[in-house]
């Protein structure tokens, strides 16, 4: 789904977005909420209305990783990823590791 269709899918069904809405954390950006919320919305009829809680986790689990830089296991980020296909965030913050610093400073 690009983001005209997360737009129109919006527009179509305004009610669930409506209820998308409210799971918007005080903290996130504009720029954070709408990739979170493009996520949820691309994966919502993957699961059940009113066990919307693990895709929520997902959502945060993916937004924390572009977004925060969290490491969480492989299997979860390959699965958080494969939900995200397709999902473009500008200028996404990019993070190095301290093992990469330490690398890099070493070099010198």
């Amino acid at each position: 789904m690009s983001t005209l269709d997360v737009e129109d899918f919006i527009q179509q069904n305004r009610a669930l977005a409506d209820q998308v809405e409210t799971h918007r954390g005080y903290w996130e950006s504009e720029k954070h909420w709408q990739a979170r919320r493009e996520f949820i919305l691309r994966n919502i009829n993957d699961f059940q209305s009113e066990q919307l809680d693990p895709l929520l986790s997902l959502s945060m689990v993916w937004a924390n990783n572009v977004f925060l830089g969290c490491r969480y296991s492989t299997e979860l980020l390959e699965k958080v990823k494969e939900m995200a296909e397709g999902i473009v965030v500008e200028d996404a913050p990019v993070f190095k590791t301290r093992d990469e610093i330490m690398k890099k400073q070493q070099g010198r």
